[in-house]
């Protein structure tokens, strides 16, 4: 009978935390994108996902050439790039059509774009808090700093690493997560 208890115990113990680990994964949200159609990130599960806020009206808007470069090379290696554009640093103020079109006409993106967000305060999207609230993540608080931040999620959709915007999306560091 205590050999049944302590077998149950650890049962139980190994089912929830298989619980808890799975709503910390992003694989838990569904979105919309640019084109106003739902995007499920479960259907992400085994890919890693860098994802990222962006804007047209930066200084490092240039990265979007960056990030389909990187797209284009590790899109069939089960990654993917989601970009979130946002006007929380006020400089998207296009409509998500806009956004569209910019993209592929500027920077020829086919990687997934979301529809507009908040990347902070109060209306801040419930993926950004996710990516930002330890509570939500189980690594670390986090603020958006920037436009083109990352966020590096693994195949099971946890945060593992937080880039700083500066950070070219082809770094090193990233590169070998992408390939590790």
């Amino acid at each position: 009978m205590k050999q049944l208890l302590i077998i149950s115990a650890i049962f139980f113990s190994i089912c929830l935390n298989a619980q808890t680990m799975e709503t910390k994964s992003i694989h838990k949200f569904t979105t919309t994108d640019v084109n106003g159609n739902p995007f499920d990130f479960s259907s992400l599960k085994g890919k890693k996902i860098m994802v990222v806020n962006t804007a047209s009206e930066c200084g490092l808007t240039p990265q979007y050439e960056i990030l389909q470069d990187m797209y284009e090379k590790y899109k069939n290696e089960d990654f993917v790039i989601i970009g979130f554009p946002s006007d929380s640093f006020n400089q998207e103020p296009g409509t998500d059509y806009e956004i569209a079109e910019f993209c592929r006409m500027i920077y020829e993106v086919t990687f997934p774009m979301m529809s507009k967000i908040s990347v902070k305060g109060d209306d801040m999207h419930e993926v950004y808090q996710f990516l930002t609230q330890k509570s939500k993540n189980g690594l670390q608080d986090s603020e958006v700093q920037w436009n083109f931040q990352k966020y590096l999620i693994d195949e099971n959709g946890h945060l593992v690493k937080v880039i700083d915007p500066k950070t070219l999306p082809n770094d090193p560091e990233i590169i070998e997560w992408i390939e590790g």
